[in-house]
């Protein structure tokens, strides 16, 4: 992998992509994608096929900066996100820079539409906080036992309010918060203006068909972002957009 901007850089590492990934700002939160040239996100109804290793590296990489994941309901069904989120290495580099072993976990729930069976509840080696708009009942809050916490918020434009989201999880020390999807989810936090980085991997693909862009939203949003960096692997574009810069 090379970097193109700000300046060239070959073969570069893991810790000088760590470096231009990262941010003291806090609250800080990104949304991280992958995207075909005509702007899906999805190839049979899926991301995986638009990835590749140096995606894949990245996506890695940026887990490990995170103090919290955070993901949409229907990227969970979709994806999966059972077990753990970081590896053996990736924990070692966090634990020795000062950060918790593994991220902490926090699901977008607007409806509470989340077997409290699923497989993520069960494996994650972290508890699980899980946002939603509705009244949790303390009935509900059993049935998704002790490693899960139940949070109800505001109802914002389409779902659980982004604003009340992040401030809740910067209370709790999680301020740097990485986001992956799904596209409504992204929509959402767009429109709430509570983006500070998006970073995009464009896949040298063609898709067409009716895939889902990145973002989803009822109402047009628009915001112009700052090319922070950019790297490139296999005519793969790697880029971190920011906002403010």
């Amino acid at each position: 992998m090379r970097a193109l901007l700000p300046e060239p850089i070959n073969n570069v590492s893991d810790e000088q992509l760590l470096e231009r990934y990262n941010s003291a700002q806090r609250p800080f939160v990104r949304f991280n994608f992958v995207s075909s040239i005509d702007g899906s996100a999805q190839a049979d109804g899926l991301s995986a096929k638009l990835g590749s290793k140096g995606d894949q590296r990245i996506f890695a990489l940026l887990r490990r900066l995170a103090d919290v994941i955070v993901v949409g309901a229907g990227t969970v069904r979709a994806e999966g996100y059972e077990g753990d989120l970081v590896s053996a290495e990736d924990r070692e580099w966090r634990t020795r820079n000062g950060l918790s072993a593994h991220p902490a976990l926090a699901l977008i729930s607007a409806g509470l539409h989340l077997d409290p069976s699923a497989e993520i509840f069960i494996q994650s080696p972290v508890p699980v906080i899980v946002f939603t708009t509705v009244e949790v009942t303390d009935e509900q809050r059993e049935s998704y036992g002790h490693g899960v916490e139940l949070i109800q918020v505001s109802e914002g434009e389409g779902g659980c309010d982004p604003k009340e989201v992040v401030d809740n999880l910067t209370q709790r020390g999680l301020g740097f918060v990485h986001c992956e999807g799904g596209p409504h989810i992204f929509g959402q936090f767009m429109a709430a203006g509570m983006v500070d980085s998006a970073c995009l991997s464009y896949s040298p693909v063609v898709v067409a068909g009716n895939g889902m862009r990145i973002a989803a939203h009822a109402r047009q949003t628009f915001q112009r972002f700052s090319l922070n960096h950019l790297f490139e692997e296999e005519s793969m574009l790697f880029c971190d957009y920011r906002i403010g810069q």
